[in-house]
């Protein structure tokens, strides 16, 4: 059902929105605004990076990184695309407001949101290390953050009848999380929320999410339960018979991002190597 259908509103021409925009070979996200969540280190800058290689002007928005993300942020800007730093602490919807509202007004409205800060309770190692303070902070972050970038940043882009959000959830929606069930029910709610969303914001914004599986990042090579051991029996379980990298799974982003999925909303698409597919 279309968003005018459910509000009463006027008709929408549905054939006009399903026309990818113009780009030049190779340049997916030419002359598109994006903003990525978390992007002055790991997953989050090889996203903004990329998503500058293929002409996008980038937001780098980060919490603690400043360094990283000014470092991002020149070298969007060195690819010839404009860039800037924002610390948002998207567990604050105040910040995430106030923030939002200075960015439409010195960077220029948002085409692209991508949603990849996430918290997933690394330093537990397991359930019964559970406490309050770490359900709160999972929760807060990746269910609050999450909700909150959307809410604002997606109203503005319905105002505008245009714009894509890619959540960053995880393979655990599939899997459980004996280690951390928090972690599990927070990427279970940022589900809820990408569906709620796609609902809310259609036909005007698509909203999807990525869903990875192992990442061979540092905050998973790190962890003290990451042994010989557990890696091979993984491997071993996995389909494809490898960790992923990052670098595997910026293209399912970047494809959820583009036009390249323009008849998707509200769906998941999981990259985990076949970990999570039955009897792999």
């Amino acid at each position: 059902m279309s968003w005018g259908t459910l509000s009463g509103e006027k008709k929408v021409d549905s054939e006009i929105l399903a026309m990818p925009r113009s780009h030049s070979p190779g340049m997916r996200f030419e002359n598109v605004n994006a903003l990525v969540t978390g992007s002055g280190k790991g997953f989050g800058s090889l996203i903004a990076l990329a998503l500058a290689k293929e002409g996008a002007n980038v937001v780098v928005a980060y919490n603690t990184s400043k360094e990283g993300a000014e470092r991002v942020s020149d070298t969007v800007r060195k690819l010839g695309r404009k860039s800037m730093i924002a610390k948002i602490d998207i567990t604050k919807w105040d910040e995430v407001k106030s923030e939002t509202r200075q960015i439409w007004e010195n960077f220029g409205p948002l085409d692209l949101l991508v949603n990849n800060s996430g918290d997933v309770s690394n330093k537990q190692m397991s359930w019964r290390e559970i406490t309050e303070e770490a359900i709160d902070q999972t929760l807060a972050v990746d269910i609050k953050g999450t909700l909150f970038m959307t809410q604002e940043v997606g109203m503005r882009m319905l105002e505008r009848k245009s714009g894509t959000i890619v959540n960053v959830a995880s393979n655990v929606i599939v899997t459980g999380s004996p280690r951390a069930p928090q972690y599990a029910a927070s990427k279970y709610g940022v589900i809820g929320l990408t569906k709620s969303y796609a609902l809310a914001f259609s036909p005007w914004v698509r909203v999807n999410a990525a869903c990875p599986g192992y990442m061979d990042t540092e905050a998973t090579t790190t962890r003290k339960d990451w042994t010989p051991e557990r890696r091979k029996w993984i491997v071993d379980h996995s389909a494809l018979k490898r960790i992923g990298k990052p670098e595997h799974i910026v293209p399912i982003v970047l494809f959820l991002a583009s036009d390249d999925s323009i008849h998707m909303t509200g769906n998941i698409v999981i990259a985990d190597g076949g970990f999570s597919m039955p009897g792999a």
